[in-house]
């Protein structure tokens, strides 16, 4: 059990004058949620008299990063085009102290449980928007002299690069050195001309509706289905194994460079939970997943960017028939195909398409279990976000670096994440929520034959 101890409000140790901030149309589209993840670190010993108070020393390098950072201390209000807009009002960021008689060895793997979500503030999304915090801090106390540092962070602000960009330079703050990555603030790189009436290149399927179960008119029932989550574990061995069964030769699925890992592990975790899923053999699914687009622009955006630099995209619809009687490498290929497709021109074109939709609420989806409102993506497809390419380890507020870091949660059936393991031993973690009916089956199809 988590007991709350003090709240605070940090704000920018210099503040900046008020101003507002426009957000992209990759911004509009993305979860009005905050994205928690929790850092664990080891006991700090008594005889580290520097570290003695890491309250104090969060809350102070907090407020010199938000100085930097100054988005983060505003709050998001709406336009009257129903765009989000953000307010740089220096209203500051919540940070609750919180103490726990729970020992950090009671969180096992880390699968990201009730008892993981205790760690991270929680959010009352019933307020009006312009009343949240965009950035949300809990540090936990547990009884071995262990803490947790979970954050909150508002996924309409930062995608996973932004993120793990300010953690970093928060931690060099922290650490008492100089800031060596200042990021780039101005969104409007990403927006087009009020007057540029240039209809989209790409028919852009990835905003368009997903396939649904056979017989169903909408997916109310399945929002209701109660899930349940498995933190996956892929040695280096294993990894390895998938990548050469989804590259093996001759096939006509094989691409003119290999299938990455996060392809080989993305394909078989969709045909084992269509499998698991009971499937018809006509049922269409297909994956969901983001791709990071810095470097396919012309020019790549600058290297520090603030803001989302991600474009949902997705598989092609194929029918759980053809996925689970072809090869890996053929729901690799699918995969693939969508990936390829994200170049400047995709971009420019996905721009376009948002700035001509009216209501991008349709599109947005939430990041809680059990929500009925927005875009739904479970059953009978499936959403992996990818944070290898992420520098997740390695954060360092003056007492070590952690011991673990993943997300706090797993919002809806379906949905998982494939980052690298806390042993840097080039294994991955994967934890997935998955309808209850169907975990012990789709378990027990994941690790056969690997």
């Amino acid at each position: 059990m988590v007991t709350l101890k003090a709240s605070f409000t940090v704000k920018p140790a210099e503040p900046k004058p008020s101003e507002l901030m426009y957000l992209s149309d990759f911004d509009q589209v993305i979860s009005t949620n905050h994205v928690p993840t929790v850092y664990f670190y080891r006991p700090i010993m008594s005889d580290q008299s520097l570290v003695l108070n890491p309250i104090e020393i969060l809350k102070n390098s907090l407020s010199k990063a938000l100085t930097i950072f100054y988005p983060l201390a505003g709050r998001l209000q709406w336009t009257n085009r129903c765009r989000l807009e953000l307010n740089c009002n220096s209203m500051g960021a919540l940070f609750l102290e919180a103490e726990s008689e729970a020992k950090i060895n009671d969180f096992g793997d880390f699968t990201p449980t009730s008892e993981t979500k205790a760690l991270i503030p929680s959010v009352d999304y019933s307020k009006p928007i312009d009343e949240l915090p965009l950035l949300l801090v809990q540090v936990t106390k547990f009884s071995c002299g262990g803490i947790s540092l979970g954050l909150g962070m508002s996924h309409v602000l930062v995608d996973g690069r932004c993120a793990t960009h300010f953690v970093s330079e928060w931690a060099r703050i922290a650490r008492g050195e100089k800031l060596e990555n200042l990021p780039f603030l101005d969104r409007t790189v990403l927006k087009l001309e009020e007057d540029d009436l240039t209809p989209p290149k790409f028919d852009h399927l990835e905003f368009g509706k997903l396939p649904m179960l056979i017989g169903q008119t909408n997916n109310l029932e399945e929002r209701k289905k109660e899930t349940t989550l498995v933190m996956l574990k892929l040695s280096k061995e294993q990894i390895q194994k998938l990548m050469q069964e989804a590259n093996e030769f001759p096939s006509v699925y094989t691409s003119s460079k290999p299938f990455t890992r996060y392809e080989a592990v993305t394909a078989h975790l969709w045909r084992c939970a269509s499998k698991a899923r009971l499937h018809e053999i006509e049922q269409l699914t297909c994956v969901r997943f983001t791709m990071d687009f810095h470097s396919r622009m012309v020019p790549p955006l600058p290297k520090h960017f603030f803001g989302n630099a991600v474009l949902p995209m997705r598989s092609a619809t194929i029918t759980s028939g053809e996925l689970l009687s072809k090869p890996l490498g053929y729901g690799c290929s699918k995969i693939r195909e969508a990936v390829e497709k994200v170049t400047d021109e995709y971009v420019r074109s996905s721009l376009t398409y948002l700035k001509r939709e009216k209501d991008l609420s349709k599109l947005r989806y939430p990041n809680v279990v059990g929500s009925t409102q927005g875009a739904f993506f479970g059953n009978p497809n499936i959403v992996v976000t990818s944070w290898i390419g992420l520098p997740l380890c390695g954060v360092d507020f003056g007492w070590g670096k952690e011991i673990y870091m993943g997300p706090g949660t797993v919002g809806f059936d379906g949905k998982s994440f494939i980052f690298p393991s806390r042993d840097e031993d080039g294994s991955l973690d994967a934890p997935f929520r998955l309808r209850v009916e169907h975990m012990d089956a789709f378990k027990k199809f994941f690790y056969e034959n690997i």
